[in-house]
């Protein structure tokens, strides 16, 4: 379970910050320098770098992680950010599966109880989570890795049918000649037929 302690005044402007670091090429460490060489030179856009690494984009030393890397491609970053926001505010989403404008004073009560922060503090902590919401897509499910011996299961299951299916195209028919007994025991002949509808026909 988790809340983390950053937040920023400036979150309104978190969408148009994470497009620039989207956009722009990782750096070795993220510095405060390259916050200002993006733009952000008030001290109100500082919380940006420990944000950062709240939701695991940065490193403890400030060295872009995977996750950082991974944001960069715009197919993945909604995905990311979703999976960023359930990592690291993981305590609202046990109240709320999917928070919405509604939840608003739902979570702020959270904010508040979990820090024991004013009202002012527990709002902008609220209004930096809806911020970095709406870049999120928190609908995206990860891949499930499929064991290996399972791989190795369809792929038999795959031949058998790719052979059934090329004997089919060669048209290949079988003749069976069955030489019975000669016998007035009628349960004779239902055992032989019974065993031939379960091996051959079934």
């Amino acid at each position: 379970m988790a809340l983390p302690t950053t937040y920023t005044q400036a979150y309104g402007q978190l969408g148009e910050f994470f497009s620039k670091i989207r956009d722009a090429q990782a750096p070795d460490k993220f510095t405060l320098q390259i916050l200002k060489d993006l733009g952000y030179k008030s001290n109100n856009h500082r919380p940006f770098i420990p944000l950062m690494k709240s939701l695991g984009f940065l490193s403890a030393d400030g060295a872009p992680t995977q996750r950082y890397h991974d944001y960069r491609n715009h197919s993945l970053s909604k995905k990311k950010m979703g999976e960023a926001l359930k990592e690291a505010y993981s305590d609202i989403f046990l109240i709320k599966e999917k928070p919405t404008n509604s939840d608003k004073e739902l979570i702020l009560g959270k904010f508040k109880s979990y820090h024991n922060a004013s009202d002012n503090v527990a709002r902008l902590h609220v209004g930096t989570f809806y911020s970095l919401l709406e870049l999120a897509d928190l609908e995206t499910k990860p891949i499930k890795n499929t064991p290996h011996h399972d791989i190795e299961k369809e792929s038999e299951k795959l031949e058998e049918r790719e052979a059934s299916d090329k004997i089919k195209l060669l048209g290949l028919h079988y003749n069976i000649q069955i030489h019975l007994p000669a016998t007035k025991d009628v349960e004779v002949y239902n055992a032989i037929f019974k065993s031939l509808k379960d091996h051959l026909i079934e």
